[in-house]
């Protein structure tokens, strides 16, 4: 199949360079957007993209399997666009790209391209964008409401870019009624929330079922994050595992597990308020709720005397990950000790002590000591 995929700008026909209309001309058939289709002449059979897209696109590429196919994107296909989808899609397409909203949004700042966060709301909640907010940062936003945007910055600087490149280009700091071909750039400005792991407690909606902070963060270092990794927060609590877990990289997904409905629907309020919106919650009892994706690193904070939830997330989990668990009762310990004598791995006793007011003095006031186990499977 010979697809070929050109960016095009606000700016149509008129700012494309020849190579890209020869392309454009070359084509049967020609994909996109009801607007970009409107951007370009030709007697090309012109097909609009349905919706919801990407579920369509394997039968909408099959129907014109044989002709010479051409899809418009806006800028950059390979930036946020539709060329990293038929990449995946179908392997290998010939990609002509344009400069990115992204790249004259820098160029109209003054910004440097290489200086900026970048976040997508394209059909995503506006918390994506929280773990970007630092002072003195520089964030671009692609889509969303502007509105939702200032709500979670406040103090920072905003500026509403429109139809760049177009004839009808527009820089303004109003953030109602933007244009839907908008970018949105924001200045942090002091505050922001750090990314180490061990928020404060308080930061968390809960009814005590939750991993303590000093705890929270120990157990981030053992399950030790990468990039692109899948978590399983099994027995979650309130969530914070899974929601730190997913705080230390955009790419880092978590699977939260918990049997309360109450509980789980607390973890979603805290994924969103903490600008991890993607933590997924499943409402259940382990280990029959564990049918689920090959996790690479799992933490069990809660079940562990529950009958096969060892036994399932050991099986579950990839070659090479992480199992870390966590017992604060006798008999959960004596789990952990008994799991261990099979597999391995080391045990740490966790213990911490805040100091509190004592009549007219400050003294230590122990919480209860945690014993963990961390093991990792060897690849195969």
């Amino acid at each position: 199949m010979s697809v070929t995929v050109i960016g095009i700008g606000a700016d149509g026909w008129d700012g494309l360079p020849p190579a890209s209309r020869h392309e454009i001309t070359s084509c049967e058939v020609l994909m996109g957007s009801r607007r970009q289709l409107d951007l370009v002449p030709g007697d090309f059979e012109r097909v609009p993209w349905p919706s919801p897209l990407v579920p369509a696109l394997p039968g909408l590429l099959a129907r014109h399997e044989g002709r010479r196919i051409g899809v418009l994107a806006s800028g950059d296909p390979m930036f946020h666009g539709i060329g990293t989808t038929l990449v995946r899609l179908l392997g290998s397409v010939r990609v002509v790209p344009h400069p990115s909203s992204v790249s004259l949004a820098c160029a109209r700042l003054g910004w440097a391209l290489d200086d900026v966060d970048v976040v997508s709301l394209v059909g995503k909640p506006a918390a994506l964008v929280v773990p970007h907010l630092h002072p003195g940062r520089r964030v671009l936003v692609l889509g969303g409401d502007p509105r939702e945007v200032a709500e979670l910055a406040p103090g920072a600087r905003l500026t509403v870019l429109e139809q760049l490149g177009g004839p009808g280009e527009r820089v303004h700091h109003s953030l109602d009624d933007a244009d839907p071909l908008h970018v949105l750039a924001v200045e942090c400005g002091a505050g922001g929330e750090s990314l180490t792991p061990g928020r404060p407690d308080e930061v968390y909606e809960h009814d005590g079922q939750l991993t303590k902070r000093e705890v929270r963060a120990v157990t981030l270092a053992l399950l030790a994050p990468r990039p692109g990794e899948l978590l399983w927060d099994v027995g979650a609590g309130a969530g914070s595992i899974a929601v730190e877990w997913c705080r230390t990289h955009p790419r880092c997904r978590a699977i939260a597990v918990e049997r309360d409905p109450e509980r789980a629907a607390r973890i979603t309020r805290n994924a969103v308020k903490l600008g991890v919106p993607g933590v997924e919650v499943v409402v259940g009892e382990s280990p029959g709720a564990l049918d689920l994706e090959p996790p690479d690193a799992v933490f069990i904070g809660g079940g562990l005397t529950a009958e096969g939830v060892v036994e399932r997330c050991w099986h579950a989990l990839t070659p090479g990950g992480r199992l870390v668990a966590n017992a604060v009762t006798l008999e959960s310990e004596a789990v952990l000790t008994r799991w261990r004598g099979r597999l391995g791995g080391d045990l740490t006793r966790i213990e911490v002590s805040r100091a509190t007011a004592i009549g007219g003095f400050t003294g230590w006031r122990p919480q209860m000591p945690v014993t963990a186990w961390v093991v990792t499977k060897e690849n195969a």
